[in-house]
């Protein structure tokens, strides 16, 4: 077994305004990386600038939903010319996924975009500190950055681990994001969840952080179908997203993730509702390869009597995704390629068993 962490997490009331002293000791000048609205929106891009005081910092806004390479180096130049030595994510998984590839990038300041992908390359990137403000992606306690790569048509994971140094999880900011915002991010966790218990990586220390998510996040499926979202629930959200992006730090994500990526480029289906649509299928495939005792821990932490039961409430919180057989089937031929990302699938997959989890199999796997 191993269990490396090395983001220092603080989740509580008022997490960044707590340790500003923290954020300050990381270095002498800040990248704020985020998003255009949400920050401001949920008053964590003021927390952050207060909590800076004296330390100067630039911000840059312009992260788009599942940033691209070109963001990226975008970013690179002004935190070159800005001579920042830190920076700082706030938002989703987007705004934090593309502050460690900034963060890389502008710590290699003589390498060209080729640097994101090079798996030779020697990791060296700036400090990140992270803040999210949504309920998804765990990034704040993982070393993964996912990027849209447009000559794909694809996004990836960077092979590059840029753990944050310092994570500041506070639910409150969760509050101000709409009710579509809150069930993909959320049904993104649930995804980290899952796979990470159906997982050839798996051990007792990522299980002990998946199990407890999802019996987490079982607490929140009726407000997520209702839309009547306490505090509590937002505590209950957050947490659960912590704890998803602990699991998936050490075990990865698999085969959901793996079509979701062709759905969301394709079609702009948000990236946790897309994985949403592969997760009953998965645990299919998984009963029939051996692992119904896997299949059944997960389905009774999360309150479902079956698959099927898990398929209807994923239906009855987004409705029905129309997805071409084209699209789906071509998300299961790329994934068929992508041997570093089946080998996090417990059980053989193939062409046509992708197909079947996909919903577009003849049904013989």
């Amino acid at each position: 077994m191993m269990f490396y962490m090395p983001a220092k997490v603080y989740e509580e009331k008022n997490a960044v305004l707590n340790h500003a002293g923290e954020i300050k000791g990381v270095g002498t000048k800040a990248l704020i990386v985020t998003g255009k609205n949400s920050a401001k929106a949920c008053g964590a891009l003021s927390d952050i600038t207060k909590a800076l005081s004296d330390t100067p910092f630039v911000v840059f806004d312009e992260i788009e939903e599942n940033p691209s390479i070109e963001t990226v180096m975008k970013a690179r130049e002004i935190g070159v010319s800005e001579n920042v030595d830190f920076v700082i994510g706030i938002g989703g998984g987007s705004p934090m996924d593309a502050a460690k590839a900034i963060a890389l990038m502008i710590c290699n300041g003589e390498r060209d975009e080729s640097l994101l992908y090079d798996k030779s390359a020697e990791t060296k990137a700036l400090p990140v500190v992270a803040v999210p403000t949504t309920c998804g992606t765990g990034s704040e306690v993982t070393g993964a950055s996912v990027l849209t790569i447009h000559e794909k048509r694809t996004k990836a994971g960077i092979p590059h681990k840029i753990f944050p140094v310092l994570s500041l999880v506070d639910a409150k900011y969760l509050r101000s994001a709409s009710l579509d915002i809150i069930k993909n991010t959320s049904v993104d966790a649930l995804a980290h969840l899952v796979e990470s218990v159906i997982n050839s990586h798996a051990s007792p220390f990522s299980l002990m952080c998946a199990e407890n998510g999802l019996a987490m996040w079982s607490r929140v499926k009726e407000p997520l179908i209702t839309g009547n979202i306490t505090d509590a629930d937002y505590d209950f959200l957050m947490h659960s997203s912590v704890l998803a992006g602990m699991a998936i730090a050490h075990a990865g994500t698999s085969i959901p993730h793996g079509l979701s990526y062709a759905v969301t480029y394709e079609l702009g289906v948000p990236h946790g509702r897309a994985c949403g649509i592969f997760l009953a299928n998965y645990l299919k495939a998984a009963r029939a390869n051996g692992l119904e005792n896997e299949v059944d821990v997960v389905l009774a932490l999360l309150g479902f009597s079956s698959e099927d039961h898990l398929s209807e409430f994923m239906d009855m919180l987004f409705g029905k995704t129309e997805i071409s057989k084209e699209i789906l089937e071509n998300a299961a031929l790329k994934l068929s390629e992508n041997k570093a990302k089946l080998a996090y699938s417990p059980f053989a997959v193939n062409y046509e068993m992708l197909c079947e989890i996909a919903g577009v199999g003849d049904g013989s796997v």
